[in-house]
């Protein structure tokens, strides 16, 4: 079964589960694509308290480092909804096997704005995503 067949049973609003089912193939990681060549693409994603980015797709191995601290939460396609909180300058590195991939989106629930920077590895296992999907 397919993540996205999946996402039919999660207990998530079905505005949600339509967005989600919408998001395969989005490879737009961050609010603003700041910086690529053929080795890396590097993403800032800033959200104000409350505000959210939809449901996109990780394929690439890449890497996170928060530059504010904040609290977040994210609704995974396994279904599980994680909140986690941040410090300035937490980091968190990822690596996806051929085939393997994370879609997720992610809310702003803490009361400051929530500053990213992410650096996707454009020689992963995975080819990269297309970036026509907003």
């Amino acid at each position: 079964m397919t993540a996205q067949a999946r996402a039919d049973k999660f207990t998530w609003p079905p505005e949600r589960i339509a967005e989600f089912n919408n998001a395969w193939g989005n490879g737009r990681v961050g609010s603003d694509l700041v910086s690529e060549n053929d080795r890396v693409r590097v993403w800032q994603l800033s959200l104000k308290p409350g505000e959210r980015i939809g449901f996109h797709m990780h394929v690439l191995d890449y890497f996170w480092s928060a530059v504010t601290a904040g609290k977040s939460r994210s609704h995974m396609h396994d279904g599980r909804i994680v909140d986690t909180e941040y410090a300035a300058g937490s980091t968190k590195h990822y690596h996806f096997m051929s085939g393997e991939f994370m879609i997720h989106d992610l809310e702003n629930i803490g009361d400051t704005e929530l500053v990213f920077v992410t650096v996707e590895h454009k020689n992963s296992d995975n080819a990269p995503l297309p970036l026509n999907a907003s």
